[in-house]
């Protein structure tokens, strides 16, 4: 299946002025894709990850749930599953910044998206940490910046187990995001 985009060239105001029809928008790279609806498995391990981040969610810190408007720079405003922010960070609007966290749940019509485009735009933005997550494996695969780059901390599937550092200790178990 392919996404509706409309051109490249666009910046986050056209992205701000698209009307308010009931679907879910990103631009990316000066590019407004449609972003079909999450399936129900994308949508449980959404809920439980959540639940798992908010569950250890230091005091200063707070967990955010998709939709949610994040501007990383004046051609690129994505919407992550989840992100992690200092809980002064946001505007009733959106993330003006970088997140602490992002994390992406693949899902077919985005998996190139979230993959290869997301992850260079964030890491390009100074997101600390991105994490993927995989619905068909299960798995968790997560990079950390380090002198500008991200370099792989973790790939976890199915049962093992996986101790986040950052931006706060969390045990992870990809299998048990299926609750």
């Amino acid at each position: 299946m392919t996404t509706p985009t409309l051109g490249p060239g666009h910046t986050r105001d056209d992205y701000y002025a698209l009307p308010d029809d009931g679907l879910r928008y990103e631009l990316l790279e000066g590019e407004i894709t449609v972003v079909p609806a999450p399936s129900f498995d994308h949508q449980r391990m959404s809920a439980e990850l959540h639940f798992v981040l908010r569950s250890v969610c230091p005091d200063g810190l707070v967990v955010l749930a998709a939709p949610f408007d994040v501007e990383l720079e004046v051609a690129s405003v994505v919407q992550p599953d989840l992100i992690v922010v200092g809980r002064h960070v946001p505007e009733q609007r959106g993330l003006m910044e970088p997140p602490l966290l992002a994390v992406e749940i693949l899902s077919p019509s985005g998996r190139g998206r979230d993959q290869v485009r997301k992850k260079r735009l964030y890491e390009r933005a100074g997101v600390p940490s991105y994490w993927i997550v995989d619905p068909e494996v299960p798995s968790v695969t997560a990079w950390e910046l380090r002198d500008g780059r991200y370099a792989v901390v973790a790939l976890v599937s199915g049962d093992e187990e996986w101790v986040a550092t950052a931006p706060y200790a969390v045990r992870m178990v990809p299998a048990e995001l299926y609750a």
